[in-house]
């Protein structure tokens, strides 16, 4: 072995590359030998025994392998710079905002034009984003416990490869199907004839067999999501101080949390552009035309080489960045204390399959962590539940577009969730919290979350005048249905909703059932005329010849003016939802023990999706379908798409699951706080460094400030 020279600070320098090993060696060769043998009787007996720390030094060395940034022999200089936590959070921030781009951004906004161009029902594009959370079941237990002592780095690397896999078998369907062909252009206004009716029952498109081409996709997206968030984050834990830990870590949950925010930007953009791109300039339709379909796989093979371009950088680090030894060395077990202690002192145990039930066993016996657990779980049920209907909140509680309130929302849910992943860090970084106290933070995060969310309960609006649903007709008496007499001649389709804005102030389900016969387009703004239904002039709207426009395109003008204050609660509820994110995502590393770390998280991640991001979804569909006052029927009289909403219902359904997911967790947070056993204060010292089989005392690294060590991670 090589004498290595002049090494003052380990966390700087770089393991040389024929050292396989590299760990601080603070005292002396001769010295470290005296305090790591036993007892020695005599000083011949010494020189001729072989010395045993040798040998356990030689069977830890694979545990703490540290190395240069490279392939085998090839480590150029210039590769170096990035080989430091910094450089690998860089590339872990990548890989999180492309995952978030695809899973969380394109793939909830390109969903609705899928499902038309490939005449999916509702249930089967559910399925299509279900996909993603199985998958990440599916594997997330063994893939963290595998992975806990191999290669990190180069399990991302292997995530980033099945990224790019997945977007771009998700982009399949497209190249293989052929080109898009428009329907007959349908006819808005009042028809003065029956049309014949196309009912079709149990009619299955030859297209709908691309379903499984879109669930292979989203299965690849979870098999390269997985590795991320478990091994990744145990990974940045590792290599980096305590205290810097929850910085890190919320940082890159945070960029996690901007993908799906360029995701719907991007995809947005992108669904402008038509389906088939080469013909854009041969088509006579434009984006507001129902037939539209927008380019929606675009944004997949962009991914698909974002994905791609990060596995060179991911395969080039090393098992363990350079300065890991030093690290585990300073820092002081806070696992909670209970009768497993000894399986981890033993080296051997959990590098074997035949240990991965006693391992997960004592994990879900650990009750500080399964109440931490739990607690993410109701608060992955509310943010996926919002994070899925709240433009549809939007857009019937204030009476906004669509688009338009898809784009408020993502303005305050994206930056609130964002800024509170970082905050959460900060503030866990700043006051070098333990276990304990982080756990104390988390609690109170959520509890002024749940303050916050009480108090959107008095930001709803009062429902719309919406003709025959809350408003009668004109010369009716009653509400509940919007077929009347003065529409009955026109034959409409229910299942064609365009509202329109009559000039009585009444919101009418289509041009059609407002009985209008004739339309016009005036200053790119849809007009209609000779609207049977539309009752006395509250307000005159002419054209320049003169014409008297009876209504126009689009919902009627919002009087509520609650949307500001709500948008304003609403983020700082969000902010502080996830501001408890990274704190419990801290306190969970702690109170485990150090070779749990990403079994650890894999548990976590997969009872978020089998309790929170899975269910919650449904529930708030459910809640929300609950308050529905008016269905969509197609040709065949089948029950569609809710159209009208009650929206004090509404508010109320959605505001109390949230509130009692709240206390739920809230509750788990307290209990977790009460049940976790701290490691006494002789204990902790005597196992500073963790469960590693590190004997600091004999290695002269105890008293070793850890602000010291954190200062190679702040230059």
């Amino acid at each position: 072995m090589e004498e290595t020279k002049g090494i003052d600070n380990p966390a700087f320098i770089p393991s040389s590359p024929n050292l396989q090993h590299h760990s601080p060696d603070p005292p002396a060769e001769g010295e470290a030998s005296k305090l790591l043998s036993p007892p020695i009787p005599s000083e011949e007996e010494g020189a001729s025994a072989p010395p045993p720390p040798r040998q356990q030094e030689q069977t830890q060395s694979p545990e703490l392998e540290e190395g240069l940034c490279g392939w085998g022999n090839f480590t150029p200089s210039y590769l170096q710079r990035w080989n430091n936590p910094k450089g690998f959070l860089f590339h872990y921030c990548l890989l999180a905002l492309t995952q978030g781009i695809v899973v969380n951004g394109l793939v909830n906004i390109s969903i609705s034009t899928i499902e038309k161009r490939y005449q999916l029902s509702s249930f089967m594009t559910g399925l299509v984003s279900s996909s993603y959370d199985i998958s990440f079941c599916l594997l997330s237990l063994f893939i963290s416990f595998y992975g806990e002592r191999g290669h990190k780095p180069r399990w991302l690397a292997f995530a980033s490869f099945m990224m790019g896999l997945g977007s771009l078998v998700f982009t399949l369907p497209h190249f293989i199907s052929g080109k898009y062909e428009l329907a007959s252009e349908y006819k808005d206004t009042c028809p003065q004839t029956r049309i014949p009716n196309f009912c079709q029952r149990n009619i299955t498109s030859s297209l709908s067999i691309y379903l499984y081409v879109f669930i292979l996709g989203q299965m690849m997206l979870g098999v390269g999501g997985t590795p991320l968030y478990t091994l990744g984050t145990a990974f940045i834990d590792d290599s980096v101080p305590t205290h810097l830990s929850s910085l890190y870590i919320g940082i890159g949950y945070a960029m996690s949390v901007l993908g799906p925010a360029i995701g719907y930007v991007l995809g947005g953009q992108l669904l402008t552009i038509y389906i088939d791109s080469d013909m854009n300039g041969n088509i006579d339709i434009t984006e507001d035309d129902p037939r539209w379909l927008g380019a929606w796989w675009m944004g997949f093979l962009i991914s698909c080489f974002l994905g791609w371009s990060l596995i060179i950088p991911f395969s080039c680090f090393p098992k363990h960045l350079p300065g890991t030894a030093l690290v585990r060395a300073g820092k002081v077990s806070q696992a909670h204390q209970d009768e497993n202690i000894s399986r981890f002192q033993d080296e051997e145990f959990g590098k074997t399959f035949k240990d991965f039930p006693a391992s997960l066993l004592i994990l879900l016996k650990n009750p500080a962590f399964m109440c931490l657990v739990l607690s993410t779980t109701t608060e992955a049920l509310i943010t996926t539940g919002f994070a899925t209907f709240l433009p549809k909140y939007i857009e019937n509680q204030f009476g906004k577009s669509s688009s338009y309130a898809a784009t408020l929302g993502g303005i305050v849910l994206i930056p609130g969730a964002a800024l509170g992943q970082i905050l959460g860090g900060v503030i866990v970084s700043r006051f070098r919290m333990s276990c304990k106290e982080a756990m104390k933070f988390a609690a109170l995060s959520s509890a002024a979350s749940f303050l916050l969310t009480m108090t959107l309960i008095f930001m709803k609006c009062p429902n719309e005048a919406f003709a025959g649903v809350f408003q009668p007709y004109k010369g009716a008496e009653s509400i509940g249905n919007i077929t009347a007499s003065c529409n009955l001649r026109c034959y409409c389709s229910r299942s064609y909703y365009y509202p329109v804005c009559g000039r009585d102030s009444l919101q009418y389900f289509s041009p059609c059932i407002a009985g209008c016969t004739s339309s016009n387009t005036i200053d790119h703004q849809k007009v209609y005329y000779n609207c049977s239904c539309v009752g006395q002039k509250k307000r005159v709207l002419s054209t320049v010849e003169g014409d008297v426009i009876d209504a126009q395109a689009g919902k009627c003008e919002s009087r509520c003016k609650n949307l500001p204050i709500f948008f304003a609660f609403f983020f700082a509820t969000v902010m502080f939802t996830f501001m408890a994110g990274t704190p419990v995502t801290v306190a969970i590393l702690r109170c485990v023990f150090d070779r749990q770390h990403s079994l650890a998280l894999g548990v976590q991640f997969m009872l978020i999706r089998l309790l929170g991001t899975i269910p919650g979804p449904m529930i708030f569909g459910i809640a929300i379908d609950s308050s529905c006052v008016l269905w969509d029927l197609n040709d065949c009289g089948v029950r569609g798409a809710c159209r009208i909403y009650d929206n004090f219902k509404m508010a109320y359904m959605l505001v109390g699951i949230s509130i009692i997911c709240k206390i739920i967790t809230i509750s788990f947070n307290v209990f977790a706080l009460l049940l976790y056993k701290p490691p006494s204060p002789d204990k902790s010292e005597s196992n500073q460094g963790g469960d590693q089989g590190i004997n600091l005392e004999s290695m002269s690294l105890k008293k070793i400030p850890e602000e010291n060590i954190s200062k190679t991670f702040q230059n």
